[in-house]
C-alpha cells in the first residue's frame, strides 16, 4: 500500500501565486498510470493557475474560496463546493478573486507533464491575446511573470 500525506509534502510555489501540492502523479509517492491529481492553494486576489491549454481533460473542485473561472470564451465566477470540467485542448485560467486563499483539487487524466507548468517557472508562458487565444472579456489578466521576477505579470 502506498500512502501520500499532504501534511508530509512540500509541494512548489508558482509565480502566479499559488502552491501545488502533488497527491498522485509528478513528485508525488502514488504514480498512477491514467491521471494525475493534486491540491492547489492560490493566494488571495490575484493567486492564480495561468491561462493554458493542454492535451488532457481536467476537473477543478473548488474546496474553498471564490474564483474566477474561464474556459475558452466563457467566463464566470466559482466557489467552494463546485466543480468544473475542462475539456482537452481548451484554453482554461482560474484566478482567485476573494480576500482568503482559494484551495482547488486538480484532477487530469491522461497521466503525464504539462508543459505550462514548466512554462511559468521559465518566464515562457505564452501570452494571452498574443501567442495563443485572448482570454474573454472583462477577465483577470493572465501572469506571466517568471519565477527569477523576469517578464511581467499584468495583474500587479
Amino acid at each position: 500500500m502506498i500512502i501520500s500525506d499532504l501534511k508530509e509534502t512540500d509541494g512548489r510555489r508558482f509565480p502566479a501565486q499559488r502552491l501545488t501540492k502533488n497527491i498522485a502523479g509528478g513528485s508525488a509517492l502514488i504514480q498512477p498510470e491514467n491521471f494525475s491529481l493534486g491540491l492547489v492553494v492560490l493566494d488571495p486576489k490575484g493567486g492564480q493557475v495561468p491561462w493554458h491549454n493542454h492535451p488532457q481533460e481536467e476537473i477543478y473542485h473548488i474546496l474553498e474560496g471564490t474564483g474566477e473561472m474561464c474556459v475558452d470564451d466563457e467566463r464566470q465566477k466559482i466557489y467552494g463546493g463546485q466543480t468544473v470540467y475542462i475539456p482537452s485542448g481548451k484554453f482554461h485560467q482560474l484566478t482567485n478573486v476573494g480576500e482568503e486563499p482559494l484551495k482547488m483539487i486538480y484532477c487530469y487524466g491522461p497521466a503525464g507533464d504539462v508543459d505550462h507548468w514548466r512554462q511559468e517557472l521559465d518566464g515562457t508562458l505564452p501570452k494571452e491575446g498574443e501567442d495563443v487565444p485572448p482570454l474573454p472579456e472583462g477577465a483577470w489578466p493572465q501572469c506571466t511573470k517568471s519565477a527569477a521576477g523576469n517578464g511581467d505579470n499584468e495583474s500587479e
